[in-house]
């Protein structure tokens, strides 16, 4: 099960404001697929996946009793993000 947290779900309209859209679909598939997880600020996991050809999404969620709760997401560049591979 995966849930979103009311920061989260407001994230999509902030977003949307800046002209960058991105949908729960996205959301979900960076945290099913990720091209990368990391795991440098444990208990919280950073899925990362790419949406662009210079843009990545990085999803910020943690694992909570069978429950993967989504806290936070943004988007980033690829190139500032490319060094932690």
């Amino acid at each position: 099960m995966i849930v979103f947290t009311k920061h989260a779900k407001d994230k999509f309209e902030v977003l949307k404001r800046h002209k960058f859209l991105i949908t729960e679909k996205q959301v979900l598939k960076t945290i099913e697929r990720p091209d990368l997880i990391d795991k440098s600020r444990l208990p919280l996991l950073i899925a990362q996946r790419k949406i662009d050809g210079s843009h990545i999404l990085r999803v910020v969620y943690k694992k909570e009793f069978g429950v993967i709760k989504i806290i936070t997401f943004y988007p980033g560049r690829k190139k500032q993000y490319e060094k932690q591979k």
